[in-house]
């Protein structure tokens, strides 16, 4: 029998977690669930994770480390770095993008899966948006300062009316039992905003 990596075990109940948050129903996840899911008992989820609020902190965690890996990519990017409205767009894309290629985590962006569960997991969440939104404001503001971006409009409400329209995104996708995806017509909604 094979021995396991350290942190197999944790992964793969992180992965089934995800996958059964893709779910269009969205029924409430109980670690009778999983286990069964699994095929373990519930004291071995234990054995992992404290609690299950604990492994929704572990999706938490893939999130922001995957998307702030990708957003500090994409503001460093030497073809863009100095051009803050292709910043805005290309972390916009990969937002979209990152919803429509990890389903069930598009139900933890939203706060849908988190319902009923820790309320320390909400807040973190939207500690989450509101960075992601001080990035795209920081890019909103080398648009200013270049004038990429028109001189009546505010950077901070610029980059709250795009974090809004990516939210607003990801609950249509959600809410549409993953049916109407996050970046379809982005091409041409994303010309509102660049206008």
């Amino acid at each position: 029998m094979a021995k396991r990596e350290p942190g197999e075990r944790r992964r793969a109940i992180l992965q089934s977690l995800a996958e059964m948050l893709e779910q269009p129903k969205g029924e409430k996840i109980t670690t009778a669930l999983l286990a069964k899911r699994l095929d373990v008992s519930e004291a071995a989820l234990y054995r992992h994770f404290a609690s299950k609020a604990q492994m929704f902190e572990g999706l938490i965690e893939f999130v922001e480390e995957t998307v702030f890996k990708l957003v500090t990519k994409i503001q460093a990017d030497d073809a863009i770095k100095n051009d803050g409205m292709k910043q805005i767009e290309a972390i916009a894309a990969m937002l979209l993008n990152f919803a429509q290629k990890n389903i069930g985590m598009t139900r933890v962006l939203i706060g849908d899966a988190l319902v009923n569960e820790d309320e320390r997991l909400q807040a973190r969440m939207n500690q989450l948006h509101d960075r992601l939104e001080a990035s795209i404001r920081q890019s909103a503001r080398l648009a200013a300062t270049s004038g990429a971006l028109h001189e009546t409009l505010d950077p901070n409400a610029f980059a709250n009316a795009v974090m809004s329209f990516i939210v607003g995104r990801w609950h249509q996708f959600a809410k549409s039992g993953f049916k109407r995806t996050p970046n379809e017509m982005w091409a041409a909604q994303w010309l509102v905003f660049a206008g």
